[in-house]
């Protein structure tokens, strides 16, 4: 079987409010915005500081706030630790916040979209 055919299991709502709650803030919404643009291979730390303008110490408390959401994986490569984004958990928020898109209105939601 694809593994890109393997569908996921639908968001719970307090795993999306953990979700957004972890990118409502600006410092981490600008990480994630910078992982998702970096593709699988991510980024490692002295990348993700250029890219985001943040400062270490502060860096790591953010990016670890998305790793407890569920947002990032942390690899060691070599010597290196790399963040990326974890596109599942984007496509499964994505369809959270689009599952009951224009149900009130008795339309389809790719009508809405």
């Amino acid at each position: 079987m694809n593994a890109a055919l393997v569908l996921e299991p639908p968001l719970i709502d307090e795993d999306a409010a953990q979700m957004l709650a972890a990118l409502g803030s600006m410092p981490r919404l600008t990480i994630y915005r910078s992982l998702l643009r970096a593709g699988a291979r991510g980024l490692n730390v002295t990348e993700l500081q250029e890219a985001t303008l943040i400062p270490g110490s502060t860096l790591k408390h953010h990016v670890m706030a998305l790793v407890d959401a569920g947002l990032l994986l942390q690899e060691r490569r070599a010597r290196e630790v790399y963040s990326t984004a974890r596109f599942s958990e984007v496509r499964r928020l994505s369809a959270f916040l689009l599952r009951e898109c224009c149900a009130d209105e008795g339309g389809i939601a790719s009508q809405c979209l």
